[in-house]
């Protein structure tokens, strides 16, 4: 059979995940299965107290809200695979189908969660830079339309990625050096039009990663011109506090990202390039309700709250 033949068949991709560790691959399972538990707990912890608190009933935590069901989602794409190629010593296939459903849910959740941390930024503009319109500024209607506007972001760059990936043709068997079918790691295994594809993915990508964390940065340059420009220290110290959290969160997403997919290629390596893909999609997803809930004490008041409202009398 030609090679022209074998390319026009759907492949089943083979994803090496960690099956060239095998020494770590039982510790690494119970991690990862512990790291998802809590990922899973906190954030629905976090929606359940934004849903239910009359205290976190604001854009922001309407913003948090929607930012927790997102990684949720996110991590449920990939951390369930992931376990179950942890209990193989070998490569395990994965359809073409189910490889370019992955990615697309991928795609769409991260950039939509970029979008989520974007307009999150510009809420604590709206609210720490002009108080007096903040109520019109971010009304109801408005912020709806954000969150809206962050799953259309991610709809529509998920549809074109996805479309100029898995229209190349392919090898047979084609082994994904990875534990995930990711943009960069897919694209590089196409056996024609793969430079042309990968120019306007990094590019698409590049955009999307740069224009929100530069919209982010004209926020938090504003609110820090406000912060230095007020009298009271105290004031400076609790205006200061309710943006901490958020500005961590955006440091380890955006942090994370930028070295994963705008790094020179030559730089990178199967094995630096699996770590930082588990700290993105398995450890930060964790860590972000966990900032929440400790640095920030509207969100711990309600958590006390509601534990004490369940906690049995004595």
């Amino acid at each position: 059979m030609d090679k022209t033949n074998q390319t026009t068949l759907l492949p089943e991709f083979l994803l090496l995940g960690f099956s060239d560790l095998r020494v770590l691959q039982g510790p690494l399972f119970w991690v990862v299965l512990l790291i998802y538990l809590v990922t899973l707990l906190g954030n629905a912890v976090i929606i359940l107290l934004t849903w239910t608190s009359p205290a976190l009933h604001s854009p922001m935590y309407f913003f948090l809200r929607h930012l927790s069901v997102v990684e949720i989602l996110y991590t449920t794409d990939i951390v369930p695979r992931t376990l179950t190629d942890l209990t193989s010593l070998h490569p395990r296939g994965i359809s073409f189908q189910s490889c370019a459903t992955q990615m697309y849910v991928f795609i769409v959740l991260g950039i939509s969660e970029c979008c989520l941390l974007t307009a999150m930024a510009y809420d604590r503009y709206a609210a720490i830079c002009r108080p007096l319109h903040y109520a019109t500024l971010m009304s109801q209607r408005t912020c709806t339309a954000m969150v809206g506007s962050s799953w259309l972001m991610g709809i529509i760059t998920a549809s074109t990625h996805s479309s100029l990936i898995f229209t190349l043709p392919f090898p047979r068997r084609p082994l994904i050096p990875h534990f995930l079918c990711d943009i960069l790691p897919v694209l590089r295994l196409a056996s024609a039009g793969r430079h042309r594809s990968e120019v306007s993915v990094v590019t698409a990508t590049v955009v999307f990663i740069m224009i929100p964390f530069s919209l982010i940065v004209t926020s938090y340059a504003r609110i820090l011109s406000a912060i230095l420009a007020m009298a009271s220290t105290q004031s400076r110290r609790k205006v200061f506090s309710t943006c901490s959290s958020h500005l961590l969160v955006v440091t380890l997403f955006f942090g994370t990202a930028s070295i994963t997919y705008i790094r020179p290629r030559a730089g990178s390596s199967v094995t630096v390039d699996r770590i930082l893909s588990l700290f993105y999609t398995v450890i930060t997803p964790m860590l972000n309700p966990i900032i929440y809930t400790l640095r920030n004490k509207e969100v711990t008041g309600a958590l006390l709250h509601m534990m004490k409202r369940h906690a049995p009398s004595s």
